[in-house]
């Protein structure tokens, strides 16, 4: 049977934790709702260590958003992708997002967060849905794990009951693979 996920994201997306996920899950014959905090065309980015210390952005593809934040209702959703990039920083400060989020969490529903998604995880003012977790997220986020309260782990994919977390865009592969099999 079809399911439905909803990806939560705004510009400067991660463009391949974006794009793949969003292919992935149609590939699979479900549908996917990429929700932005307005319905617009985002613009997202490609990033990579090239020989600085730290990642670099390149302005990537454009993608097109089907509903903001406010039109969602989490309870016509079977499953929740976050994508990483920089859109984490600013959409978690959206008002829609812990409402978003809460759906998913208190009814047990597959959540997938990669790289920085660990930052809109923070909107949530529950912390008991991570207590006890494992989580993995880009190594910058380890802070922002544990102050979820949750252990913070080096190893790139971690899936700890209904969340699937991932380091970084070389984790899709597997990232997805957990994320669709908690979907089924």
């Amino acid at each position: 049977m079809a399911k439905k996920v909803l990806i939560i994201t705004g510009d400067a997306v991660e463009a391949l934790e974006v794009f793949y996920p969003y292919y992935r899950v149609l590939e699979e014959g479900h549908e996917a709702v990429i929700a932005s905090p307005k319905k617009k065309v985002l613009h997202t980015v490609a990033h990579d260590f090239v020989d600085w210390d730290t990642y670099v952005e390149k302005q990537a593809y454009l993608l097109e958003s089907h509903a903001a934040f406010a039109d969602i209702d989490p309870a016509d959703f079977d499953g929740l992708i976050i994508p990483g990039g920089r859109a984490p920083e600013y959409i978690r400060l959206d008002e829609n997002i812990p409402r978003i989020l809460n759906h998913f969490f208190e009814n047990n529903k597959p959540v997938g967060a990669i790289c920085h998604a660990a930052l809109v995880l923070e909107a949530i003012k529950n912390k008991e849905y991570f207590k006890g977790k494992t989580m993995a997220a880009f190594s910058a986020c380890q802070f922002d794990v544990e102050n979820l309260g949750a252990q913070y782990t080096k190893e790139t994919l971690y899936v700890d009951g209904n969340l699937v977390t991932g380091h970084a865009w070389p984790d899709l592969p597997g990232f997805m693979r957990e994320f669709l099999k908690l979907l089924k």
